[in-house]
């Protein structure tokens, strides 16, 4: 019988994060993008130090921490080109592109370093990669948009965080989110304070600041976990399901309308889960 530890957590993790996207975009109507990042991120700090005093994780070498300050540093800069190509482009075409190419590059990272998988598992992550596609494409998007190359960075920096925050999770899992998420926060700090940024901190805007960095980075650790306990590429596809959550969760509260293509491929999604599962 397969051991479906690391799927498992590896769903909790995209459960998790489309419900993080989802409260980060409500504070982002009423507020600046990069106000809430920073806001939230800094909550993610907070929780991971608190998380990592709490189970008494024993800090790790500098080797460890440097990786996960990369981590952060490459997931900070892929954000930044996410929104931007966001505000720039088609979110329809943007935005299902960042996250294939999220997934695409710890997959072939995997792939070169832990050997293929088998058949099935390989179908099964294409047909997730395509899933993924259909699930984050609102629709009537169609045709070119602008902003394409920023959503290929955003992707190789969202891919790149869950690739170098893997091997600097390989002995801790919270420690080097702590340094991750210091660095990230910096980061978004520092591009908030330039761009002339203003603060908007009224209370349920905070509120929901606050609910997206605790979620965010509760994912963050359910992915190591995940990572710690299976293959790399299977964390990462699963994990990367997350658009799922997000399309649900505004279905169900803010109303918001769910079309053919995303149902499919929701539907879809739980085939391709069952194929990565097997063994």
């Amino acid at each position: 019988m397969p051991d479906l530890t690391s799927p498992a957590l590896s769903l909790s993790a995209a459960v998790t994060w489309g419900a993080a996207d989802f409260s980060g975009g409500i504070a982002t109507k009423t507020a600046n993008a990069f106000n809430v990042v920073v806001i939230a991120h800094a909550t993610g700090l907070v929780f991971m130090v608190s998380l990592a005093l709490l189970v008494g994780e024993p800090i790790p070498g500098w080797t460890t921490l440097l990786w996960g300050a990369v981590a952060g540093l490459i997931g900070g800069i892929g954000l930044a080109a996410f929104y931007k190509a966001l505000a720039i482009g088609t979110m329809g075409i943007n935005a299902p592109l960042s996250a294939v190419i999220t997934a695409l590059v710890p997959l072939l990272f995997s792939f070169i370093t832990e050997g293929l998988p088998q058949t099935v598992q390989i179908v099964g992550f294409a047909l997730a990669m395509l899933c993924i596609w259909m699930v984050a494409s609102p629709h009537g998007a169609a045709g070119k948009s602008k902003g394409l190359a920023l959503a290929v960075l955003a992707g190789i920096g969202f891919g790149g965080f869950l690739l170098f925050i893997k091997l600097a999770g390989s002995q801790s899992v919270f420690w080097p989110l702590v340094s991750a998420r210091a660095a990230s926060t910096l980061l978004m700090l520092a591009i908030f304070l330039l761009s002339g940024g203003a603060w908007n901190m009224g209370r349920a805007v905070l509120s929901w600041m606050l609910v997206a960095g605790v979620l965010d980075s509760g994912a963050n650790a359910l992915f190591v976990a995940a990572a710690h306990r299976g293959r790399l590429d299977v964390a990462a596809v699963l994990s990367s399901l997350y658009p799922a959550s997000t399309v649900v969760l505004a279905r169900l509260v803010l109303k918001e309308h769910l079309s053919r293509l995303q149902f499919a491929g929701m539907l879809l999604a739980l085939f391709a889960v069952a194929m990565i599962a097997g063994r």
